[in-house]
């Protein structure tokens, strides 16, 4: 942990970053963490008047500029999953992409705590409806990770979680958190991704998790799983959610708990997908796509989500 003078004398903390590889052939893996995104911009020391050069502006600059949003109360810039094949297809996972996918325009979702949260992000109110477009201030996002190099096509082949609940070794794990925000102590909006590698296969857990105390519960998640004897990944999202009125049955504890309430919650929708590897290297291009997106593309966004801890074995 170190603190630098950067022009103009200003002191910007700068924390390490936790790196891991592992290399799972035909895959290269990576993960990447460290701190939040800073409150100013690290250039200027200021908020309001950041960096001049786009090209070269900081995080807190281009998060700022290009998402036309009040950021989360703690964004993790440096938290990344990276996996590489070796023909050159690569899947990523990363907040700015995440928040990239969240929804402009004003929600249907009107409570006292929105006002309130609104209230503590701004000062000059005059400034937030003039300079910040509606946004969908939960963070709702149906993410699915970045990628490239892939041919994306529907599919009714399931992930066997029957496979994935044995006590296989883990060779690599990875859990981060992309984004969290406590929605002015009214609940949490949050997205973490997870993995867990085991001898030829890994599986990856991306879940977007909304709480909105005593209004709603919604759970976005998307898993991807591969064995490394076919030339392509499955990958399963779902999205579930109920107002809290419909689940007077389920302890309100358990509203809290993530990996106990996400299969409680009435499915909404769901997209099953197989992921299939071109042969040739593809050269590295993101492009972010729907969810319901199942046209074929060597060039695709790809999103992911299920629990990757090694005593949930279903989650990941």
């Amino acid at each position: 942990m170190t603190m630098v003078k950067v022009k103009g004398g200003i002191e910007i903390l700068r924390l390490p970053v936790n790196e891991k590889e592992h290399v799972f052939p035909p895959w290269h893996m990576k993960y990447t963490e460290s701190h939040i995104l800073h409150s100013k911009c690290s250039k200027t020391g200021q908020e309001d008047n950041g960096c001049l050069d786009n090209e070269n502006a900081c995080q807190f600059c281009t998060y700022s500029r290009e998402l036309e949003m009040i950021l989360p109360d703690m964004v993790f810039p440096n938290n990344v999953l990276r996996l590489k094949h070796k023909n050159g297809a690569f899947l990523e996972f990363k907040a700015f992409d995440a928040l990239k996918r969240v929804a402009s325009g004003k929600i249907n979702i009107e409570l006292a705590c929105a006002e309130s949260w609104r209230e503590t992000r701004q000062d000059n109110q005059e400034y937030l409806k003039e300079s910040i477009p509606p946004f969908d201030w939960t963070y709702t996002t149906e993410y699915m990770g970045t990628a490239s190099g892939f041919k994306v096509e529907n599919t009714d082949e399931r992930i066997d979680f029957e496979k994935l609940k044995r006590k296989d070794k883990i060779l690599f794990y990875v859990d981060l958190t992309l984004f969290e925000d406590e929605l002015h102590d009214n609940g949490i909006a949050s997205m973490k991704v997870k993995m867990r590698v085991m001898p030829g296969t890994f599986y990856i857990l991306l879940r977007y998790f909304l709480r909105i105390d005593n209004v709603m519960l919604r759970v976005n998640e998307t898993r991807i799983y591969h064995d490394l004897r076919k030339s392509y990944l499955l990958r399963e999202f779902t999205s579930r959610e109920a107002k809290v009125q419909q689940l007077k049955h389920i302890h309100p504890a358990i509203f809290t708990l993530e990996n106990e309430i996400a299969p409680l919650l009435p499915l909404v929708r769901s997209y099953y997908h197989k992921l299939i590897i071109d042969e040739l290297e593809q050269s590295p291009s993101n492009v972010v796509i729907p969810a319901s997106s199942s046209s074929d593309a060597s060039s695709t966004e790809v999103q992911s989500q299920e629990s990757a801890s090694p005593s949930e074995s279903t989650k990941a």
